[in-house]
């Protein structure tokens, strides 16, 4: 029996070297590679979600954990079934236009990713067309809407518009975040969820999928 605490706390340690036998170990073992995913290291980020949003770690820390994961995952992607790679749901994710700041939507992406989503990363700068048109695309369940500047936030409720224009506003749950954001910004331009850091950010989306 694999102990997947074990592999949730070294992965929240930063061990990445100890991580990557854990991984090797639990194969050995003939434990699942899903289980492993799913079970230890998934399971692990998530602790390290809860710790960001609880300022127990920050942004160094959370990147060397994401590090560490990407590592495990390498060894069991090729073990992994099409099953056991489905993943918890689609995010199309991007700064909106004329905001060019992008260092907090990544992490965003990056905690989406290690919570198991499949994560599109527009960039920045993206028009509301623009969100539109991948949501289309990719078949999207969750639209993130990042803003850095009072100055673009207007563009966040632009972008909401849009969706609904076309149509799609019953498929897709949206998600705003960045500095100058607040939940009650988010509940007057419509959106479906805040969030205030990625932790939390990963968390909600995980919600909004389940």
């Amino acid at each position: 029996m694999t102990d997947f605490n074990e592999i949730k706390e070294t992965l929240v340690n930063l061990d990445e070297q100890r991580l990557i036998e854990l991984v090797n170990e639990a194969l050995e073992k003939d434990i699942p590679p899903g289980d492993i995913l799913n079970k230890g290291l998934i399971a692990g980020m998530d602790i390290v979600g809860e710790k960001m949003e609880n300022e127990d770690m920050f942004i160094p820390e959370v990147l060397m954990a994401a590090k560490a994961m990407s590592k495990g995952v390498e060894i069991l992607k090729p073990l992994l079934s099409d099953k056991e790679t489905q993943t918890r749901g689609s995010v199309i994710i991007g700064t909106v236009k004329g905001d060019l700041h992008d260092i907090g939507k990544n992490l965003v992406a990056m905690m989406m990713e290690s919570a198991g989503l499949t994560v599109h990363n527009l960039g920045v700068d993206i028009a509301p067309e623009e969100f539109v048109r991948m949501i289309k695309e990719k078949n999207a369940g969750i639209l993130c809407l990042s803003a850095l500047l009072t100055t673009t936030m207007p563009m966040m409720k632009q972008t909401i518009d849009a969706v609904v224009e076309s149509g799609l506003r019953d498929q897709v749950k949206i998600m705003v975040g960045g500095a100058p954001v607040t939940q009650a910004f988010a509940d007057d331009i419509g959106a479906d969820a805040f969030a205030s850091d990625a932790g939390s950010a990963a968390k909600s989306a995980k919600a909004l999928v389940a």
